[in-house]
C-alpha cells in the first residue's frame, strides 16, 4: 500500500497539525493538537474544488473497527486520489483538566471503494466514544495533496469485546492458572449493614446488582449484567476460605452445590490485573434458562463445567459432587440469581479488612504482556 507524501501540514476540522505522517496499516497517521482549516494550510496545492464527502454513514463496529462510507458528487471521481479521515475521541466534559489531553489521529487512506474498514487497536479503544470527519484529496505531482473542504462531524461508540477477544484473554488465562484446589464453599464479605437490609428489606434475599467497571474495558459485562459477587479462593495450607477480606467483616457462605452444579452455566468472562502481581478471572454462573444465562450465551464463551482450568464441578457415579478452584488466579464469581440468605450462614470473619485489594471499579492495567491482548484496552 502506497505511503502519501505530505509536503506541509493537512488540516483538520477539529485539530490540525505540521507533523509528518508516519506509515501505518492504512498508509499513514498524523497526530494533531490545534484549531485550523483548509484555507491556513499554505503547503496544500489549490485547484477545481474536490467533491465533500455528505452524509457520512458508520457501520459493523467492532471493539476495534469500523467501516465507513458517504455519498459524493460523482463528476469529480477521478481526480481523487485518497481520503484524509480525522478521528477524534469525544471530549468529556468531567475529565480531569489536568490530565494531557486524548491526541487526534488523522488517517490518510488511498481512494478505495466504500465503504472502507478502518482498523487498529493503537488508536481505537472498546466502549469508547469517537467523532470522524472526511475530505477528499488529490495528490499532486510534487507530492502535496489538493483537498477538500471537511464533511460533516459525526459520532459513533465502539463495541465490547467479542467472543473471539475474550477467547484469546481466556487462553491467557489458562497459562497461568496453575494446579486445582478443592473447595466446598462461596462465599460474600459484606458490613452488617448490607446483610440487615437483604433481611428486612428483600425479603431475605441478597439481589443482583449492575456489575462495575472493573476489569478490562471492554468487557461486555461491565455496566449491563446483573449477578451478586463470590469468592472461592481458599487458603493454601488449610483449604479453607481466607480470614481477611477487603469487602467487609461479614460473610455468607453457602455450600458450592446451591450455586453451582450440572443445571448451571458456566462462562468465563474477564482477565485483569490492577498493577499488582496478582491477576483475575472474572467468571459467571446462571442456572440454565435464566435472564442471566440468556445473556452471557450471546456474549460470553461457554466452559465446560466439569473440564476447565478455572472452576470445575465434577459428578461420581453416586451423585456426589466435588469441586475445584485455579491455585494462581483469584476468581471473582458472578451469580445471577437472587439467593435466599437461609441457604448458609453470616458470621463475622477474625480477619483483616484489607481495603487496599477492593477490586470495586479498578481499572486494568494496560501495560501487562500477561493480561492484555492486541485489540483497545
Amino acid at each position: 500500500m502506497e505511503v502519501p507524501r505530505v509536503g506541509h501540514s493537512v488540516s483538520s476540522p477539529t485539530s490540525p497539525c505540521e507533523d509528518m505522517m508516519k506509515n501505518l496499516s492504512l498508509d499513514a497517521i498524523q497526530l494533531c493538537d490545534r484549531e485550523g482549516n483548509k484555507s491556513q494550510d499554505s503547503g496544500i496545492a489549490e485547484m477545481e474544488e474536490l467533491p465533500v464527502p455528505q452524509h457520512i454513514k458508520i457501520s459493523n463496529i467492532t471493539c476495534d473497527s469500523f467501516k465507513i462510507c458517504w455519498d459524493m458528487d460523482s463528476r469529480a471521481k477521478e481526480r481523487i486520489t485518497h481520503y484524509f479521515i480525522d478521528l477524534n475521541k469525544k471530549e468529556n466534559k468531567n475529565a480531569n483538566k489536568f490530565k494531557h489531553k486524548d491526541v487526534p489521529t488523522k488517517l490518510v487512506a488511498k481512494a478505495v471503494p466504500l465503504p472502507m474498514t478502518v482498523r487498529g487497536h493503537w488508536f481505537l479503544s472498546p466502549r469508547t466514544e469517537y467523532t470522524v470527519a472526511v475530505q477528499t484529496a488529490s495528490k499532486q505531482g510534487d507530492g502535496d495533496y489538493a483537498v477538500s473542504d471537511w464533511s460533516e462531524i459525526v459520532e459513533f461508540c465502539t463495541a465490547d469485546y467479542s467472543t473471539v477477544h475474550l477467547t484469546q484473554l481466556l487462553e491467557k488465562a489458562e497459562a497461568i492458572a496453575g494446579r486445582m484446589l478443592c473447595f466446598s464453599v462461596f462465599y460474600r464479605n459484606q458490613h452488617k449493614e448490607y446483610f440487615d437490609h437483604a433481611r428486612h428489606a428483600q425479603n431475605n434475599k441478597m439481589l443482583p446488582s449492575v456489575k462495575d467497571n472493573s476489569g478490562s474495558h471492554g468487557s461486555p459485562i461491565s455496566g449491563k449484567l446483573e449477578g451478586i459477587f463470590f469468592s472461592c479462593n481458599t487458603e493454601f495450607n488449610t483449604g479453607k476460605p481466607p480470614q481477611d477480606s477487603p469487602y467487609g467483616r461479614y460473610r455468607f457462605q453457602v455450600p458450592a452445590e446451591v450455586l453451582f452444579n450440572p443445571g448451571t452455566n458456566l462462562y468465563f468472562a474477564d482477565f485483569y490485573c490492577m498493577y499488582t502481581a496478582y491477576h483475575y478471572v472474572i467468571l459467571v454462573l446462571a442456572p440454565r434458562g435464566s435472564p442471566g444465562d440468556d445473556f452471557c450465551k450471546q456474549r460470553l464463551p461457554l466452559l465446560d463445567i466439569a473440564d476447565n482450568r478455572f472452576l470445575t464441578c465434577v459428578q461420581d457415579e453416586d451423585g456426589r459432587l466435588t469441586f475445584r478452584h485455579a491455585q494462581d488466579l483469584i476468581l471473582e464469581v458472578i451469580y445471577t440469581d437472587p439467593v435466599d440468605l437461609s441457604l448458609g450462614t453470616v458470621a463475622e470473619i477474625s480477619g483483616h479488612q484489607l481495603m487496599s485489594l477492593s477490586t470495586v471499579n479498578a481499572k486494568k492495567d494496560p501495560s501487562c504482556k500477561t493480561c492484555n491482548i492486541s485489540v483497545g484496552r
